[in-house]
């Protein structure tokens, strides 16, 4: 069952937050503007479908070379694939990658890093395993500097204000326990007779007043333990398949307690946004690639490097989690208007069939690839794949989203072509598998739109 993804309203529009305000919700307004470059993507021709196969979600060793496998230039050539074309396919993602590692560990090696180059190659995609993704994912977030002089100083920095940003904000398991049974007991909950009373006539101060914003407040600690309660079951749905985010090993109580630090942190320090439901499933790569860290200060400050990079993730989507800015200009529903605009742009017969014909409007679809990032359409392996171009986008992370979401739909033409509103509409809330590397070219490959894009990833 997919998480369901709540709006709350906020008093005024961030537009970007801080890794560290120096108060609670401190938020930057000025958002971050990105000029159009001329881009240097290959073009290929769009429209063309995308065989679909069907794979267990896996992310063991075996799915991994399974999908390697997978040779999408079947449609191209009559005969038959075989065990030694297989072979042949495997031997040659297998050079690639190799080259690939090489030039990226060269390029993150240097003293002085040229992002842009970096971006061009991590946009073609980044070798499972090692420290490489981790650390290519840091410099692409900002999070670690361009000058490798500056890394250390910088880390020890950020870490040591995220400790310190623990420490007042997060309380104990057990006091917040004390305190949530306290709270119930003044709301009327008695939860030793299990009797729901009226309230008593308490000498409430004003500090204990319900609309009362200090953190020593009663009622402001019953809301807090609500949050945690949510964040809680949240992250039990998170990635059910995967024993690195699930199960009762000691593994993934370890992950899910950082987890929730994370996200009970990131609400208390912007309450106009708080937590809502989802941003675990935007979390989780994250946490996850940071883990394959091999450093050991890396993997010992795990808990706030991903801190810190899922706040920067978070200040270029903010708005999409924002109920009062939905009809605005960076709100939720302009997001999947450029998102129909850009289809009409590359393929203007499935936009005519979409949007007139079978009447399925993004809404009904798109709403939770853009919010979470295609985390739920596709597995984590892929995830992870798809958020290398993501990150290595020039002109931004949303930018790029939009591209992918086209490129979605674009690939499944054939069958939506010929389907109508509820075979187009289950189709498209349960996408099917796809070959991910072809749809990231279509994603490159399309002509864009004369639109700007606000984003700092």
């Amino acid at each position: 069952m997919m998480p369901k993804i709540s709006k709350l309203n906020v008093p005024e529009k961030p537009r970007k937050l801080v890794v560290f305000p120096e108060r609670i919700g401190s938020l930057v307004i000025n958002g971050f503007h990105h000029g159009r470059e001329e881009s240097n993507y290959e073009e290929i021709e769009s429209g063309e479908e995308l065989q679909t196969f069907d794979l267990t979600r896996d992310f063991a060793l075996k799915q991994m070379i399974k999908d390697r496998c997978y040779d999408f230039d079947d449609e191209l050539i009559s005969f038959p694939q075989n065990k030694n074309r297989n072979l042949g396919s495997v031997v040659l993602h297998a050079c690639n990658d190799d080259e690939k590692r090489s030039n990226l560990e060269y390029e993150i090696s240097r003293k002085e890093i040229n992002l842009e180059k970096l971006q061009r190659l991590a946009s073609s995609g980044i070798p499972d395993g090692g420290s490489l993704r981790a650390t290519i994912w840091k410099l692409l977030f900002g999070y670690l500097p361009t000058s490798q002089d500056l890394w250390e100083k910088e880390l020890n920095e950020s870490r040591l204000k995220y400790d310190k940003l623990k420490e007042e904000f997060l309380r104990k398991p057990s006091e917040l326990s004390w305190r949530k049974d306290k709270s119930m007991i003044l709301l009327g909950h008695d939860n030793c007779s299990g009797i729901i009373e009226p309230l008593k006539g308490y000498n409430i101060s004003k500090e204990d007043h319900p609309l009362s914003l200090g953190k020593t407040s009663i009622w402001h600690q019953y809301f807090e333990a609500k949050i945690s309660e949510q964040i809680d079951r949240d992250l039990q749905r998170t990635h059910p398949d995967l024993e690195f985010f699930s199960g009762d090993s000691s593994l993934s109580r370890k992950n899910k307690e950082s987890m929730r630090n994370i996200l009970l942190l990131f609400a208390k320090l912007n309450p106009a946004i708080s937590y809502v439901q989802g941003m675990n499933e935007v979390l989780a790569p994250l946490y996850y690639v940071f883990s394959t860290d091999n450093d050991e200060h890396n993997a010992a400050n795990l808990e706030a490097d991903t801190f810190s990079c899922f706040v920067i993730l978070m200040s270029s989507c903010v708005d999409h989690f924002c109920q009062q800015f939905d009809c605005g200009s960076f709100g939720i529903h302009s997001t999947l208007s450029k998102l129909s605009e850009l289809l009409k742009t590359n393929d203007e017969e499935l936009w005519h069939h979409l949007e007139f014909k079978t009447k399925v409007n993004p809404q009904f679809y798109a709403f939770r690839w853009i919010t979470l990032l295609l985390t739920q359409e596709f597995s984590l392996h892929h995830i992870l794949r798809i958020w290398d171009t993501l990150l290595s986008n020039p002109f931004g992370l949303q930018e790029m989203l939009l591209r992918i979401c086209c490129a979605m739909l674009m690939c499944v033409k054939s069958k939506l072509i010929r389907g109508d509103f509820v075979s187009n509409l289950k189709l498209l809330q349960h996408f099917p598998e796809v070959d991910v590397e072809h749809l990231l070219q279509v994603a490159r490959g399309m002509q864009n739109l004369d639109t700007s894009f606000h984003s700092t990833v």
